[in-house]
């Protein structure tokens, strides 16, 4: 149900990260909701766009200093949906701590100092331990230590038993943490080709009649959600009287038959350990961005079962996981974008 203390002219919240592919779709949903008065959207470069009731201002959150000016940016707000997230440098992981951990914990602190009553925060399935890749997937109670070799996973898990002594610590407070799979939507397509394959990969390579084959390697199943989809998750956890994790995911659980369908190739067998040597070569390179230990992590993710989500957030995607894959592939072969900073389209090639 939605809580029930309303301000007049509706709440007011503030989102971390705002211009990035997450932030972008959750400054929209929320400034949609009539429930919402207001949207304070933080990123460490003012963007270009002009949102109805979205205001912007910057902080960078990886600076020591920082904390006392967020505290007065959240004054008075009704619910911070923590985003904020560096995915790179990738060979620096010092540099992506400070940002994501320790700029995180400053959020978590400076929501307790002003008196925020609500915090959701944006965990990932990157933050659970291995498990099985079968359906119905493992619920919200799964070990959360990640993968310890990628970054991404440690920092994720990291933050996990930071909020569980915060909750201890600070039980007037409602957390909420999403764990959602891998998000895609056609305007963050630019964003995530360059985290992942790197500037210099022209968009318009990655189509399918190029592609000779998908490879098909052992572990190789996961689960997309529409980042929209995403979004309306966390309006709802905002707006709704619910505290702890919620997987996010939709169906179908894609693995290497789906991806060559939807690509119109052929699945072909690879061993794993060739595919991790010739990233790891590239990786150390400096060739491609992703890490030879985010390519072990992923083949080790659990499926999600997201059940509570279901029942409890009364959320459910009204995409399926093709559908925000295909998003993606227009996005990055037309290099389609936003005017942020980490959306920005370029076509290249």
């Amino acid at each position: 149900m939605e809580t029930s203390t309303e301000r007049p002219g509706g709440r007011r919240v503030v989102v971390t990260g705002a211009t990035g592919n997450v932030g972008t779709g959750v400054v929209r949903a929320l400034a949609a909701d009539p429930q919402i008065g207001s949207v304070l959207g933080l990123a460490r470069r003012r963007p270009g766009l002009d949102i109805a009731k979205v205001a912007w201002d910057t902080v960078d959150l990886s600076r020591e200093g920082s904390e006392e000016r967020l505290t007065g940016l959240l004054d008075g707000a009704d619910a911070v949906v923590h985003l904020a997230w560096r995915f790179q440098p990738t060979h620096d992981p010092v540099t992506t701590w400070r940002s994501n951990v320790l700029g995180s914990q400053r959020v978590f602190r400076a929501v307790e100092r002003s008196g925020v009553p609500a915090l959701v925060h944006a965990s990932s399935v990157g933050a659970y331990s291995p498990g099985p890749k079968h359906e119905p997937g493992v619920d919200e109670q799964w070990p959360t230590d990640g993968w310890p070799d990628a970054a991404y996973c440690r920092e994720k898990a990291y933050l996990e038993r930071v909020l569980d002594a915060y909750e201890l610590r600070n039980p007037q407070v409602r957390v909420v943490r999403m764990r959602p799979g891998f998000l895609f939507k056609e305007t963050a397509a630019p964003e995530q080709r360059r985290i992942f394959a790197g500037r210099h990969v022209p968009g318009t390579l990655i189509r399918p009649d190029l592609l000779p084959f998908v490879p098909d390697l052992e572990g190789l199943r996961f689960q997309v959600l529409h980042t929209d989809d995403a979004a309306e998750a966390y309006r709802l956890a905002v707006l709704r009287d619910v505290r702890g994790p919620f997987n996010l995911a939709a169906d179908p659980v894609l693995d290497a038959a789906r991806l060559a369908e939807l690509l119109n190739a052929r699945a072909v067998r690879v061993p794993r350990t060739l595919v991790r040597a010739a990233l790891a070569t590239a990786w150390r390179a400096h060739a491609v961005p992703a890490s030879p230990h985010l390519f072990d992590a992923v083949l080790r993710l659990p499926v999600l079962d997201p059940t509570r989500a279901h029942e409890e957030l009364g959320w459910r995607p009204t995409r399926t996981a093709e559908e925000a894959l295909r998003a993606f592939l227009r996005g990055v072969r037309e290099g389609r974008g936003e005017d942020t900073a980490p959306l920005v389209g370029r076509r290249i090639g």
